[in-house]
């Protein structure tokens, strides 16, 4: 696969100072169709990067990724604007009950209340299964720019709905596009970056998520207090920002090379990854192929990729840590997060004093999704992790605490539950949150990538959606009106996961695609992953 002789006895070279301390380099079997020294070479250049070099050496990886991540922005803004929805005073007029608490106002009912915020979780668990076959079919680019115009139309629904039925309707609606963009996302964002980008990369849709509900809480905090129905209808409206310009630029966005390669579309992979990176970093392009090419021999069969091979062999085993991931980020403070602004309403806080600490919040996770960054470029994912879980168990046992303890009607308690739900919320999105998204894409193997992370998000939907209702029957008052006691609930299953993650996630920092898989294949136990070595020369 290399253009001339002096890329090839310039990729030998690499290959072979950098196996000069390992013993002799392997000879280049001539039943592989490609250059095996360049695919060695290639390799080999990525583990010598710093995380600095990477960022100058493949610029444009790191921009096609921000812009692919720009995605989950939408579904964020939406997720949250339901939740501010039911904390909207003309919202609740025009779709709600009077309270049966004495001046409570009016009040979207539990059932409805679960069921609008549930209603996109539906229709994304549907575009997630739809996501993976379509992907590996036409690619992540056309995929997602499709999911991008079926957004916009049903947009008009939900700006144009005038019952609870047509918002829920609506809402399915847009979560079906939904699913495309988070089952994509993070394989895309993971694909296109050099392995030393790959945490950050994947992390800006952790970000991107609070960006959304940053969004979210300024348009809602500015028309929450209108008498009319611009309060909401406006900022659904708002919604029509994103879809077309999106889909403009995934338009000029190159492939990820890695579908290239899986398609055996060689001379477009080796042109996508000269458009990711520096012409100085991609000058034999034909080395990076090659190194795709030599991983995904190793999970090499004649079948095309199918929902039952996730559930077969060590690829059961990486579906289950995908699944497992996704579904526990409702279990860890997740739904506290994203339902704080009524939260901090039934914890005691006037209507503008809960609004303002949503929109603090979600400024507040935003920063923590950039310190988790430099965390889990030093300590690892499966330590931010696991850590971070267990860090939130304590704080949710501690609102637990401070519900049961002070007076519901004491000023002091009520401002303490808020304080330790915004904690929880921010504590959230400095471990678990972002260290998930680089978990999930690193975790399958590249040839049923689009599969499974389908499937891990259709988990965390089938999880997410009782979650929702059940949150919503234990914070709504004409209801359990546990409020901050919700959390005994929480750390009871975040302890749960906390131990489940200890025992079965990996430590994938630092590790090539070929490494993954070869650590999968020898059933390598989760916890001696960081210190087992892999040979630049394996291929078993």
């Amino acid at each position: 696969m290399t253009s001339d002789n002096t890329e090839k006895t310039s990729a030998a070279e690499v290959e072979a100072s950098a196996t000069a301390d390992n013993g002799p380099v392997y000879d280049v079997d001539a039943k592989v169709d490609y250059d095996r020294a360049g695919a060695i070479a290639a390799e080999q250049i990525e583990h010598n990067m710093t995380v600095l070099e990477a960022v100058k050496a493949y610029p444009a990886a790191s921009w096609w990724a921000f812009v692919m991540s720009c995605t989950i922005i939408m579904e964020s803004y939406c997720v949250f604007l339901m939740g501010q929805f039911i904390a909207t005073a003309q919202f609740a007029r025009d779709f709600g009950v009077q309270s049966h608490v004495e001046g409570g106002g009016y009040i979207i009912e539990a059932a409805w209340q679960s069921a609008f915020q549930c209603s996109g979780p539906i229709g994304a668990f549907i575009g997630v299964f739809l996501a993976g076959p379509i992907t590996s079919w036409i690619g992540y680019r056309w995929a997602t720019i499709g999911g991008l115009m079926a957004l916009n139309a049903f947009i008009f629904i939900f700006y144009f709905g005038n019952s609870q039925g047509m918002f829920f309707a609506s809402q399915i609606l847009e979560g079906i596009p939904w699913g495309i963009f988070i089952a994509n996302a993070p394989a895309y964002c993971a694909e296109i970056v050099p392995m030393r980008l790959r945490a950050p990369a994947t992390q800006m849709l952790q970000m991107f998520w609070a960006i959304g509900a940053i969004i979210v809480g300024g348009i809602t905090y500015h028309y929450q207090s209108k008498p009319d129905s611009s309060s909401y209808r406006v900022p659904i409206a708002l919604q029509w920002m994103f879809p077309t310009p999106l889909a403009i630029l995934l338009f000029i966005a190159p492939e990820s090379p890695w579908w290239l390669t899986r398609q055996g579309r060689y001379a477009e992979a080796e042109k996508a990854v000269a458009r990711l990176g520096r012409a100085s970093a991609t000058d034999n392009p034909s080395d990076a192929v090659a190194m795709m090419r030599r991983t995904i021999e190793l999970e090499k069969t004649e079948k095309k990729p199918n929902l039952i091979e996730l559930w077969k062999g060590t690829d059961l085993y990486r579906t289950l840590i995908v699944c497992g991931v996704y579904a526990s980020q409702n279990l860890t403070g997740n739904l506290i997060a994203n339902q704080a602004v009524y939260f901090f309403k039934q914890a005691g806080m006037a209507d503008d004093t809960a609004f303002s600490l949503g929109l603090i919040t979600s400024a507040l996770q935003a920063v923590m999704v950039m310190l988790s960054w430099v965390l889990t470029t030093y300590l690892g994912r499966r330590t931010i992790y696991v850590y971070g879980q267990a860090i939130n168990c304590i704080f949710l046992v501690a609102l637990g605490i401070a519900a049961s303890i002070g007076d519901s009607s004491s000023k002091a308690a009520s401002n303490a539950q808020a304080s330790l739900g915004l904690i929880v919320s921010v504590l959230f999105c400095l471990g678990p949150a972002p260290a998930s998204w680089v978990i999930i894409g690193e975790t399958s193997s590249v040839r049923l990538r689009p599969l499974t992370t389908g499937v891990g998000r259709g988990a965390y939907y089938l999880v997410n959606i009782p979650c929702i209702f059940l949150s919503s029957y234990m914070l709504n008052t004409d209801k359990w009106n546990l409020g901050g006691k919700s959390g005994y609930i929480w750390a009871g299953t975040a302890f749960a996961c906390t131990v489940m993650s200890w025992i079965w996630i990996p430590e994938m920092k630092h590790r090539s695609f070929r490494e993954i898989d070869i650590l999968f294949k020898r059933r390598v136990q989760a916890r001696k992953w960081a210190k087992t070595v892999v040979d630049v020369r394996d291929d078993e």
